[in-house]
């Protein structure tokens, strides 16, 4: 079954680690990405752009509505996942447990509905 592993953490202090502490956290990312390659459960993954390169659409009334920025304001924002494809919840709680993220932000861990075919 497959699980999004999201990745909510505080942009305002990612930015403000120097660049050896910010060296130190990619090596944890990259390590972690490695781990669950070489698990063979890891099937997409990527940080994202901070939420000042966000659009959030609406439509309403039949009319689009766009507004720069998330939709909502908030501490943590979503800075990123991972996508993996594990047997059960439990297995994918001990892979979000092992996530970086969960030491210094939140990890959602959700499963992906399977689509009627």
């Amino acid at each position: 079954m497959e699980y999004m592993i999201l990745i909510y953490a505080d942009e305002q202090a990612w930015a403000g680690l120097d660049e050896a502490a910010l060296k130190a956290a990619y090596g944890q990312y990259i390590d972690y990405t490695e781990q669950l390659a070489k698990a063979g459960v890891l099937r997409g993954g990527s940080e994202l752009k901070p939420v000042s390169t966000a659009t959030t659409v609406r439509v309403r009334s039949g009319k689009v509505v766009t507004t720069d920025g998330p939709f909502a304001e908030t501490k943590e924002q979503l800075g990123g996942y991972y996508l993996i494809d594990v047997p059960n919840l439990d297995e994918a709680l001990r892979w979000a447990a092992k996530c970086p993220g969960a030491s210094h932000g939140t990890c959602e861990v959700r499963p992906l509905n399977e689509v009627p075919q």
